[in-house]
C-alpha cells in the first residue's frame, strides 16, 4: 500500500505545452481586459450614483403616485362604498329572503311534509296488509300447482330422454371421437413438426444474417469511429481543454489585476479631482465666502431683521390699540341704544363661604346641615 498522498493539483508538475500556452494568453488577456474592467468600473460608479440620486427618488415618487392613483381610491371605494353597500345588501337579503324562507319552512313546508309522511305510512301499512293477506296465499297456491304439473311432466319425459341420449351417443359422439383420434391428431402432429423445422431453419438464416450485419457494421463504422475518437478527438479535446482552462484562468487573473489597476486609477482621479476642484472650492468658501457672509449677516441682515421686528411689534401694538378703540366704541353705541346690560344675580353655592364651612374637626357637611 502506498502511504504517501498524491500531491494536490496546484503542485503537480505541468507539461511544457501548458507553460507555453499560459504566458502569452495571460499577456493578451491582461491587455484586452484592462480597458474593459476600467469601463466596467466607471459604469458601476455611474450606475450607483444614478441609483442613489435619480432612480431611487424617482422610484419613491412613482410608488407614492401609484399608491395615490391606484391603491388609495380603491381602498376608499372598498371601505366607504362597497363595505356599507355590502352590509346593506346583506341586511336586505336577510330581511327579504332568509326570514321569509325560514318562516315558510317552519310554518308551511314542515306541516305539509309531516302530513305527507303520515299519508305515506298509512299507504305503506295498507299495501303490507294486502301483500301478507292476499298476495302471499295466492303465490303459495300457484307454486304448489306448478310443482305438481312439473312432476307429472317429468314422469312422462324420462323414457323419451333416455332414448334420445343413446341415439346421440352412438350417432355423433363415438364417430367424432374416432375421427379425432385416428385422423385429426396425427395430421396435426405432422403439421406441427413441419412448422418447427421451418422455424428452426428461418432462425438459423436470421442468425447468420445478423452475425454478418453485426461484423460488417463493426468493421465499417464502430472500429473507425473508435480509432477516430481515441487517436484524434481525444487528444484534440485534451488540448482544447488545456487551452480553455488556461484562457479562463488568464481572464480571471487579468480581471483581478485590472480591478487593482482600475482602483488605483480611480483613486488617482479622485485625488486629482479633490486637488483641482474640491480643495479650491473649500478654500474659497472658508477664506472668502464665509467671512463675507458673516459680515453681511452682522452688518446688514441682523439690523434689518431687528428693524423689521420692531416695525412688526409697533404695527401689532397699533392694531391692538385700534381693536380696543373699536370695541369700546361699539360697546358705547350698544349702551346708548339698548341701555345697560342686566346684571347677573348671585346664586347660592353648595359649599358655604362663611364661618359655617366644613372643617377637618367637624363631622357635618354643607349637605347635611339644616
Amino acid at each position: 500500500m502506498d502511504l504517501q498522498k498524491p500531491p494536490p493539483a496546484s503542485h503537480r508538475p505541468e507539461g511544457c505545452l501548458v507553460v507555453a500556452v499560459r504566458l502569452p494568453v495571460r499577456i493578451v488577456a491582461l491587455v484586452l481586459v484592462v480597458p474593459v474592467r476600467m469601463v466596467w468600473d466607471a459604469l458601476v460608479v455611474t450606475g450607483r450614483f444614478l441609483r442613489d440620486t435619480v432612480l431611487r427618488p424617482l422610484g419613491r415618487a412613482l410608488l407614492w403616485a401609484g399608491r395615490a392613483v391606484l391603491v388609495w381610491p380603491f381602498v376608499g371605494l372598498w371601505r366607504y362604498v362597497l363595505v356599507p353597500v355590502g352590509h346593506a345588501l346583506a341586511w336586505l337579503g336577510t330581511v327579504l329572503l332568509v326570514v321569509p324562507a325560514v318562516w315558510c319552512h317552519r310554518y308551511l313546508l314542515t306541516p305539509v311534509g309531516h302530513a305527507l309522511a303520515w299519508l305515506a305510512r298509512g299507504a305503506g301499512a295498507g299495501l303490507a296488509w294486502v301483500y301478507a293477506r292476499v298476495l302471499t296465499p295466492v303465490g303459495h297456491a300457484l307454486t304448489w300447482l306448478l310443482k305438481g304439473i312439473g312432476a307429472v311432466l317429468a314422469a312422462l319425459g324420462a323414457g323419451a330422454y333416455t332414448a334420445v341420449a343413446w341415439l346421440l351417443r352412438y350417432l355423433l359422439v363415438v364417430p367424432a371421437r374416432w375421427l379425432y383420434t385416428w385422423v385429426l391428431a396425427p395430421v396435426g402432429r405432422a403439421v406441427a413438426w413441419c412448422a418447427r423445422g421451418v422455424a428452426w431453419l428461418l432462425g438459423l438464416v436470421v442468425t447468420g444474417a445478423g452475425l454478418v450485419l453485426y461484423w460488417t457494421g463493426r468493421v465499417l463504422f464502430v472500429l473507425p469511429a473508435l480509432a477516430l475518437w481515441r487517436w484524434v478527438l481525444a487528444p484534440v479535446g485534451r488540448f482544447l481543454a488545456v487551452v480553455a482552462r488556461e484562457v479562463g484562468e488568464a481572464l480571471g487573473h487579468a480581471w483581478r489585476v485590472a480591478g487593482r489597476i482600475s482602483l488605483a486609477v480611480g483613486r488617482a482621479l479622485g485625488t486629482l479631482f479633490r486637488w483641482i476642484f474640491v480643495e479650491p472650492v473649500r478654500w474659497v468658501y472658508r477664506t472668502v465666502l464665509a467671512p463675507v457672509g458673516h459680515v453681511v449677516r452682522d452688518a446688514v441682515l441682523r439690523p434689518l431683521a431687528q428693524g423689521l421686528r420692531a416695525v412688526g411689534r409697533v404695527s401689532r401694538e397699533a392694531l391692538a390699540t385700534a381693536r380696543d378703540t373699536v370695541r369700546q366704541a361699539r360697546a358705547d353705541v350698544r349702551r346708548m341704544l339698548f341701555g345697560e346690560p342686566r346684571q347677573r344675580q348671585a346664586v347660592d353655592r353648595r359649599e358655604p363661604t362663611a364661618r359655617d364651612t366644613r372643617t377637618l374637626g367637624r363631622s357635618t357637611t354643607a349637605l347635611t346641615k339644616d
